[in-house]
């Protein structure tokens, strides 16, 4: 015989009244999206600091001091890390804020701290002896150079004080450097080396003697 109790048990025990709603997720609604967004922006923003300080920086190369090496505007990135862990050699090519103008140049060292640095007859000259600058195009210069303009101009000699560094620019003819502003503090070299990777025809990596 047919249990009738047991039936009606059952039933009210599987059904749920119609207007109880389903709770809401604590991770759904539009606060919680809102506080997402914020913290994934914050993130982001932390983490491109850090990279932008420590590692690597990007850079848009402006004018023409360092053609052919560096063409107006080739877009690249700089070396952060290596510049603090390696400091500057002769021949970097660097990045140097120059505070006095508010901007990022792209130069290379040919001064270190202590040198004696001038230029006689097209020829730079550190401590006394001529320096060979196999990174200066050739047919560049010489082209300057048949026109009867000397490719680097005479300069006095500079005595480079302590953490000094003299930059000049690979197109000695069209660069404002530190033959017209003075040395820069080593504080102010805040990379080294070059990594173009637009154009993508020009894509290399400018760095020491390149």
């Amino acid at each position: 015989m047919e249990d009738d109790s047991y039936t009606e048990l059952q039933y009210h025990t599987d059904t749920q009244p119609d207007d109880k709603q389903p709770e809401e997720s604590p991770k759904s609604g539009w606060k919680y999206e809102l506080f997402d967004l914020i913290k994934t922006f914050v993130i982001c923003f932390i983490a491109i600091f850090l990279i932008t300080t420590y590692l690597i920086r990007p850079v848009r190369v402006d004018g023409r001091s360092m053609y052919p090496t560096l063409e107006d505007d080739d877009i690249g990135i700089m070396n952060i890390i290596s510049r603090k862990m390696f400091g500057v050699d002769r021949y970097d090519v660097v990045v140097v804020y120059n505070d006095k103008v508010k901007e990022d140049w792209v130069k290379r060292v040919i001064g270190l701290p202590g040198d004696r640095i001038y230029a006689k007859d097209d020829v730079v000259y550190v401590n006394g002896k001529p320096i060979d600058e196999p990174y200066l195009d050739s047919d560049y210069a010489n082209k300057i150079r048949g026109r009867g303009d000397n490719f680097t101009a005479d300069f006095d000699e500079v005595i480079l004080g302590e953490d000094e560094y003299f930059l000049m620019g690979d197109n000695r003819v069209n660069s404002t450097d530190s033959r017209m502003v003075g040395p820069f503090k080593g504080e102010n070299i805040v990379g080294k080396d070059v990594y173009v990777f637009f154009p993508f025809n020009r894509m290399k990596i400018v760095g020491n003697g390149e």
